[in-house]
């Protein structure tokens, strides 16, 4: 049992939670881990647990996920409960963790909150300063509704072996002014920016069709298969 130390919205419909870390609770950096509401206020028939992935990383002192506020009872219970509530958390699990080879630069392809396992990855690669090249592709529609955007400027200037690139892709929707990268992840965008298409790791989380085309995207330009890893982000 943890108590839920504070919330903050992070982007235009979503939101983030904090919660205490438990003694010994131990997991990879890109993990998920099950939360429950306890006897909730309300409940519907999406139950009262779901899987997130952790935002925080290893070495730092508590627990944190982020989420899209869909209107569901357990989204609506965990923005009003009072902080100090207590929830469950627990089995701390997933593959999507960083390989351990350093020569193999990674890549890691976002949309919206398929952020989340990466968001933790990289903190704990500034704070260990890991020897691995590290790229982060991250789109969202516009910058309101990006979560993280300056929390991963920080990570870009905190470790030079991490180089950020965010694009938006309904820029004409917004109002704050962006001098970044226009459209979705393309692979003259990776071009660009990458020194060779074929020698990194991709890491691909996001929404399952944005899944879906960027493993396309990699695989018709030769990428092998065993090199690609995904995560899929539905319902959240």
């Amino acid at each position: 049992m943890v108590k839920l130390k504070n919330r903050q919205q992070v982007a235009e419909g979503t939101m983030a939670f904090y919660f205490d870390k438990p003694a010994g609770f131990e997991f990879r950096a890109g993990q998920a881990m099950d939360v429950t509401v306890l006897d909730p206020p309300e409940t519907d028939g999406e139950g009262n647990i779901r899987t997130f992935s952790i935002i925080s990383a290893p070495f730092e002192d508590h627990l944190a996920v982020a989420t899209r506020m869909r209107d569901t009872a357990f989204k609506r219970v965990l923005k009003t409960v009072p902080l100090g509530t207590e929830v469950k958390v627990e089995n701390p699990g997933g593959s999507l963790t960083l390989h351990k080879n350093a020569s193999k630069p990674g890549v890691f392809l976002a949309g919206g909150i398929g952020i989340t396992p990466f968001m933790s990855i990289l903190g704990q690669a500034a704070h260990e300063k890991l020897p691995h090249r590290l790229y982060l592709f991250y789109a969202n529609h516009r910058p309101e509704d990006a979560p993280f955007l300056d929390a991963l400027g920080e990570f870009e200037k905190a470790n030079p072996n991490f180089r950020f690139v965010p694009t938006m892709t309904d820029m004409e929707k917004s109002v704050q002014a962006w001098t970044g990268e226009r459209g979705k992840i393309d692979g003259a965008m990776l071009s660009r920016t990458l020194p060779d298409l074929h020698g990194p790791i991709y890491y691909i989380a996001g929404p399952p069709a944005m899944v879906a085309a960027m493993r396309k995207m990699l695989i018709e330009a030769t990428v092998d298969e065993d090199d690609i890893r995904t995560e899929e982000f539905a319902g959240y």
